[in-house]
């Protein structure tokens, strides 16, 4: 089969998985390519994930590797046989491909954690919330763009309801709850469906009091996606030029403190559902 030309983040991210695990081993590239029958090329763009890997290679680089960890090795086997196509592949072509990583990311978690301080969490956006973000980007995006960004952020949002009903906890600081995107109606209508969705037995929502002060991350908003096993957890990052993916070690055990950190600050999730309540009725 041949190359792929635009890998996937989840397929790099089995790229990035392997080349780890062949590192770790002290393996060279040359010796991973002669346990497979294959050339030193095609294990480089393996682990760059623009060639796909069956799940018994896998297993035999695992194997030759010597991974003792068997539930690591079954989730990657996972990745490599999965070659269903996504509900966001309708937006390929249409929409950043960053975008559609987030969708896959969130639709392969087995559970997601989100840290917001300007904008309420995308996952929990009414259609008039989100077209007022799209609506302020600049440059403007046309019209026919802005109602697309809307549509997609609002299939995302099937995660979290129905068959897939994915555990989801959401820190929300005090001031994107008081930031009038949209306008007044709008921004009611939009803690109100806050509110509905936080009575859900999957989600929780806590609320950061602006009096807590300083916090980690301050500014910044963070999609923290757990994978089957903690190895392939991943954090993805907003930036000027897209969403970015980290998922070093190092960087998930930073990641997992900021969000310990906010779990303490935060109130409980009932005094956050009155505390959002106040709020809508000032509105």
């Amino acid at each position: 089969m041949p190359p792929r030309t635009t890998p996937t983040e989840r397929q790099k991210r089995l790229g990035f998985e392997l080349r780890k695990m062949r590192t770790a081993a002290g393996v060279s590239t040359e010796y991973a390519a002669g346990l497979l029958g294959l050339d030193r090329g095609k294990i480089t763009n393996i682990e760059a994930g623009v060639r796909i890997i069956t799940p018994e290679r896998l297993n035999t680089l695992a194997c030759n590797y010597a991974c003792s960890d068997s539930h690591y090795i079954e989730a990657l086997a996972s990745m490599a046989s999965d070659r269903q196509r996504g509900w966001w592949e309708r937006f390929r072509g249409s929409l950043p491909v960053g975008l559609l990583d987030i969708a896959e990311l969130e639709w392969h978690a087995t559970r997601v954690l989100t840290t917001q301080v300007m904008h309420l969490p995308g996952l929990l956006q009414t259609e008039s919330y989100a077209r007022s973000i799209f609506d302020g980007v600049l440059p403007p995006l046309p019209r026919l763009e802005v109602e697309l960004h809307v549509a997609h952020r609002m299939e995302r949002q099937q995660v979290l309801v129905g068959n897939k009903s994915l555990d989801y906890t959401g820190y929300i600081h005090e001031a994107a709850l008081r930031m009038l995107f949209g306008g007044r109606e709008v921004m009611r209508e939009q803690l109100n469906h806050l509110l509905l969705m936080s009575e859900r037995e999957n989600i929780v929502l806590q609320v950061v009091p602006v009096e807590t002060g300083a916090f980690p991350g301050a500014g910044h908003a963070m999609l923290f996606a757990e994978g089957p096993v903690p190895q392939l957890d991943t954090v993805q990052l907003d930036s000027a030029r897209g969403p970015a993916f980290v998922y070093a070690d190092s960087q998930l055990e930073r990641f997992r403190a900021h969000l310990g950190w906010m779990e303490q600050a935060a109130l409980d999730p009932e005094n956050s559902r009155d505390f959002i309540r106040r709020i809508a009725a000032d509105l």
